[in-house]
């Protein structure tokens, strides 16, 4: 019998869902940004407020930020050409590790290329064979994959996964696992998606109970919650309830990279474990000398952080006041759900077409029936362009049958 030939690519062939959305005019990705003034960009040679950034502090724009990175350039070149293993580690990377360790109240820190990296290599270094890891169900995908990456190295890592902020499906985990066996909890401070604060206080005191580790990604949290910015940990007031603190550099602080910080001796064995530090190029100088400009002017300037917690305020009160629904946000992440694809589609269109800039969200990026808009806000938005927003915002959703 002749055996049929299948090519690989037979499937890239056969995927028109994108296809069919540009004919639709419905498809949102990849849409170029022409340039950037303060709160609104040039998207199709049209300028639009920009409520779908994670420049939560606006400082990728600030000129400050900028004039640090050009200077590095100059000083440093364009790139490292190596890993931190081997000839990729400045001396900028092992100051500004030793910043964020003091800013974060760690003992030390570790500075990866990507915050997805972070979570790739600090996870999977330190979870192997036999052992446990506890997942929020909405952790963020980078989580997953380092959880992931885990799994295909040491086969036997076992993953358990409880429902979003649920301590008490948490608990009945914990209660049946072996007390003998390393267990890892780790948990988003801030969702991605929900813009609501992980239950830090009872999750550690879970650990405790159970001789968990907590690792806690601030990715969404530094710069957006607590008093001076200082994320999660900060807004509970309580240093000591995660072992592990993540963050990532393209968020609040308007660069790229990422980094993990702990005990130095975890921090050390994470190090010379982490395949994606070991084996990707280090964080360009041009990019450090931007987080370090960017972490002087979070804590010389903590009124940007309570500007941006005014903003989220504010949002949450008239999305709500307007009937939209806004799930259990907390933060400046503020999604608008919608439930059916379409329908969020639409509405995504009449607000781009309307001068408002948002990211449609959609399974599996959510869960099933869950599509929505999420809305984020900078520290720089101006009232007017608030006002504008919520204004085209009511006229879409009541058009399209939302509110």
């Amino acid at each position: 019998m002749k055996t049929v030939q299948v090519d690989i690519f037979q499937k890239c062939y056969e995927f028109t869902e994108a296809d069919a959305a540009r004919h639709d005019g419905l498809y949102p990705f990849f849409r170029p940004i022409e340039g950037y003034s303060g709160a609104r960009v040039i998207s199709q040679g049209r300028e639009l407020i920009m409520a779908g950034s994670n420049n939560y502090l606006g400082l990728s724009l600030d000129a400050r930020v900028r004039e640090a990175a050009i200077n590095a350039v100059k000083q440093y070149g364009a790139s490292c050409s190596g890993s931190r293993f081997m000839n990729g580690t400045l001396k900028l990377h092992e100051e500004l590790e030793e910043r964020l360790a003091h800013f974060v109240g760690r003992e030390a820190a570790l500075c990866f290329t990507t915050g997805y990296q972070t979570n790739l290599g600090a996870i999977s270094a330190l979870t192997g064979r036999g052992e446990h890891v506890l997942t929020d169900k909405l952790n963020h995908a980078s989580i997953m994959d380092g959880i992931f990456l885990s799994i295909g190295m040491n086969h036997q890592v076992n993953v358990h996964r409880y429902k979003h902020n649920n301590i008490e499906q948490l608990l009945q985990i914990l209660e049946s696992l072996p007390p003998d066996q390393p267990k890892l909890l780790v948990t988003d401070g801030v969702f991605s998606m929900e813009g609501d604060i992980a239950r830090l206080p009872q999750l550690r005191e879970l650990a405790r109970r159970y001789g968990a580790r907590v690792y806690l990604d601030e990715a969404h949290a530094i710069g957006v919650v607590g008093a001076t910015g200082r994320g999660t940990l900060e807004h509970y007031d309580d240093r000591s309830l995660a072992d592990l603190v993540m963050c990532t550099f393209s968020k609040s602080f308007g660069s790229i990279g990422g980094f993990i910080a702990g005990e130095s001796v975890i921090i050390d064995y994470i190090k010379h474990f982490a395949r994606p530090l070991i084996f990707s190029a280090s964080m360009p100088p041009s990019n450090l000398a931007a987080v370090m400009k960017s972490l002087e002017i979070i804590e010389d300037e903590p009124e940007r952080v309570t500007r941006l917690q005014q903003i989220a305020d504010r949002m949450r009160r008239e999305f709500t006041r307007l009937g939209f629904d806004i799930g259990t946000s907390e933060t400046a992440v503020i999604p608008l759900i919608i439930g059916d694809t379409q329908k969020t589609f639409r509405f995504w269109k009449y607000l781009y077409e309307n001068g408002v800039y948002v990211n449609p969200v959609v399974s599996p990026a959510v869960p099933p029936n869950r599509a929505l808009i999420r809305t984020s806000y900078m520290a720089i938005h101006e009232d007017p362009d608030l006002d504008r927003l919520l204004e085209v915002a009511e006229a879409g959703g009541k058009a399209i049958g939302i509110i």
